[in-house]
């Protein structure tokens, strides 16, 4: 069995001209020379898009991770997500660190069976340890909702990094910690930091978008330090094919308890009681 916890897709009517504007910034932060011989991303980022990706991969479920990145769109994402759930396919929740009726939103979603949130330091431009991010991941807490945050560098956004992992530890003065999952292993493009400040906390993992981007090497140190019963099966989809994500892990010579942990033990545990 194989759950993805960390894809994205987007409405129809506006995923073409969101892939553009998101390629558009990786190539602005890494230049053209990036582009040579890569490509991009697997799928259009519908939802008929993923689906399909799934069932030639062998994919059973897929999380999918609005990001909201201004207020306003709060609501209509949330009833976005809400509206693609299946037996395939779940969705989390987001909101923006700054919106005033935050609080009323985590409610809300908790109320309509979401399981979790998703949160994006860089795209939101706040701090993961800023006063406005924690006190949504305690309320998060409260109310037994995950919080997923990308951490790290974003390959297509400049400077500052928003939750680098010191910071993310820097949360768990104020958070037991469980109910965290800290994208891209835990601090895309820091995982020398990821290990200083990162391993053998109460945070979750996981394994989108590293595997060209890091020592297989340090992946597995990483993945046996911190725990498999704490790292999860993500691809970061449309960006990276689910298969080769897997390959990837599979080529790290860990055993097959962990693998089973990290491909759909893990996931099983935490989507417990979500209403999908």
């Amino acid at each position: 069995m194989l759950i993805d916890f960390h894809t994205h897709i987007f409405p129809d009517a506006i995923a073409p001209r969101t892939i553009q504007a998101l390629v558009g910034g990786i190539v602005k932060e890494q230049g053209e020379a990036y582009l040579e011989g890569k490509t991009l991303h697997f799928t259009d980022a519908t939802l008929q898009g993923l689906l399909t990706s799934m069932e030639e991969q062998g994919v059973n479920r897929s999380v999918c991770l609005p990001i909201v990145t201004k207020p306003s769109q709060t609501e209509s994402i949330n009833r976005f997500a809400r509206g693609i759930r299946n037996e395939k396919t779940l969705s989390f929740g987001s909101l923006h660190p700054m919106q005033e009726d935050w609080e009323q939103v985590l409610e809300s979603l908790a109320e309509r069976g979401f399981r979790g949130i998703k949160l994006h330091p860089q795209f939101q431009f706040c701090d993961i340890d800023a006063p406005e991010s924690l006190r949504i991941i305690r309320k998060a807490e409260q109310l037994g909702l995950l919080v997923m945050f990308h951490a790290g560098v974003d390959i297509g956004l400049p400077p500052p990094v928003y939750a680098t992992p010191e910071k993310i530890r820097h949360v768990l003065e104020y958070t037991e910690g469980s109910h965290l999952i800290a994208a891209h292993l835990g601090g895309w493009q820091m995982w020398d930091d990821v290990e200083r400040f990162l391993v053998g906390t109460p945070v979750y993992l996981d394994t989108a978008f590293i595997k060209d981007h890091m020592a297989p090497e340090q992946a597995k140190r990483i993945i046996e330090n911190h725990g498999a019963e704490k790292i999860l099966f993500g691809s970061d989809s449309p960006w990276e094919r689910p298969a080769d994500t897997l390959t990837f892990l599979q080529s790290l010579g860990l055993t097959a308890e962990q693998m089973d942990r990290i491909t759909h033990k893990n996931a099983l545990q935490l989507l417990e009681g979500a209403d999908s």
